[in-house]
């Protein structure tokens, strides 16, 4: 080795070893424990990051801010709510939907199964424009038809008291036939009285049972402004909207008819269909607790909420009395006229009897020359003898109807429990 190379081969180790050095140094900086102040810095940071973490999960979905119109506005992504439409961005886009109510596939025969498929592959042929699915799952709402069956309910109720008045007008006048004709109508309604009493109990059970799911599907149909074409500065908005709602009822209209050939009814949803539709949409948990329906009702759209005034209630109450009082009323006249009735045509048979009595005497007395004096008297005798067994036949029957105390009819109504 040349000594040229000595010193280049020492330069080199000696650098190579202060290059160790400074590793080793490094290495024992950097494990060396830290003091206290750095851990609670690191500790804080951490603490924060997972405070931070925390904060953002519990406002998750949550508005952190002051709510606006604008920004509930800017969040609900529609405008508005107008004649069976809705009106997004600013009135350039309209919204039909279409409520479409299945078919029950599974219990089809292989004909009926095959014309739906053509049916439906029709509609699909027949679509010149874009058109959405959407199928929504809401809890079962059996309150209109509950309300419904009580009002059926308390229908028969009414029906049945009339027939008690008849039965007793029939009874009163002594026609068997219509009475027993009557009581088997009373039975039959009865029947059915009982049979929507315990259906209506059933349907109220069911509506308490919050697991009871509906599944609906819609056809949602949109139309922009601009399809228009044409330039819309030369049209006002009033008649841009009055054009964008007949296409899009034209394309509803021809959506309807289409599913129709797969035996698919469908109808369009009204304002307050489709306000319900968006409620639920939004709100999934409190809908089941607050109906749009109930909230119409007690006018929560309104600038205040209101109830039925007392005097309002006071007076339905005596509008209800009243009306008992007229049934109790009109069912006595009935019976007072029917067994006025009875007297009156006792009476005119007891009179034609004695008209009857009266002329066979003057005939009596017309032949009397040409009688034998013996027969005459018997004839008279017998004269005398029917009128009087008439008479003594009708007039218990006169006595019994003018005696005969009018009775008052209790009605007795049912009422279901809300």
């Amino acid at each position: 080795m040349s000594s040229e190379l000595i010193p280049l081969l020492q330069a080199g180790i000696w650098i190579i070893l202060f290059i160790m050095i400074g590793l080793v140094v490094l290495y024992i900086y950097l494990m060396k424990p830290k003091n206290i102040k750095e851990k609670d810095d690191d500790q804080r940071v951490i603490e924060d990051s997972a405070d931070e973490k925390k904060k953002i999960e519990q406002n998750y979905g949550k508005f952190t801010t002051n709510l606006t119109r604008e920004s509930i506005f800017e969040f609900m992504e529609f405008d508005e709510i107008v004649d069976n439409m809705i009106v997004r961005k600013n009135g350039t886009q309209y919204i039909m939907v279409l409520q479409c109510n299945g078919v029950n596939y599974d219990l089809m025969s292989e004909q009926e199964k095959i014309s739906v498929e053509e049916g439906f592959v029709q509609f699909l042929n027949t679509l010149r424009f874009p058109i959405q699915l959407y199928i929504q799952s809401r809890t079962l709402n059996l309150r209109d038809i509950i309300e419904e069956y009580k009002a059926r309910v308390d229908n028969l109720t009414i029906e049945i008291d009339k027939l008690d008045a008849k039965i007793a007008q029939a009874q009163m006048s002594g026609n068997k036939a219509l009475k027993e004709k009557l009581e088997f109508e009373k039975r039959r309604k009865v029947n059915i009285l009982e049979y929507g009493v315990s259906i209506t109990d059933y349907v109220e059970k069911l509506s308490s049972n919050k697991n009871v799911l509906q599944q609906r599907t819609y056809v949602v149909v949109s139309y922009y402004s601009a399809e228009i074409g044409g330039g819309l500065d030369r049209y006002s908005k009033e008649e841009i909207y009055n054009m964008c709602f007949a296409e899009l009822y034209t394309r509803c209209q021809n959506i309807a008819s289409a599913l129709g050939t797969s035996q698919i009814t469908s109808s369009i949803l009204d304002s307050e269909e489709l306000a319900e539709l968006l409620y639920i949409a939004y709100n999934r948990d409190e809908a089941e607790l607050l109906q749009l329906s109930k909230a119409l009702d007690a006018q929560y759209d309104s600038l205040y909420s209101t109830g039925k005034d007392v005097l309002q209630k006071k007076q339905e109450k005596l509008d209800k009395e009243i009306n008992i009082a007229a049934i109790d009323m009109a069912t006595d006249s009935i019976l007072k006229a029917d067994r006025q009735k009875q007297i009156e045509d006792l009476e005119l048979a007891i009179n034609k009897e004695e008209k009857i009595k009266q002329k066979a005497n003057e005939l009596l007395d017309t032949y009397e020359n040409q009688l034998d004096p013996r027969v005459y008297q018997l004839a008279k005798k017998e004269v005398d003898k029917s009128g009087k067994k008439e008479q003594a036949k009708e007039t218990p029957k006169i006595d019994q109807a003018r005696e005969a105390a009018p009775r008052k009819k209790v009605v007795k109504r049912r009422r279901l429990e809300n």
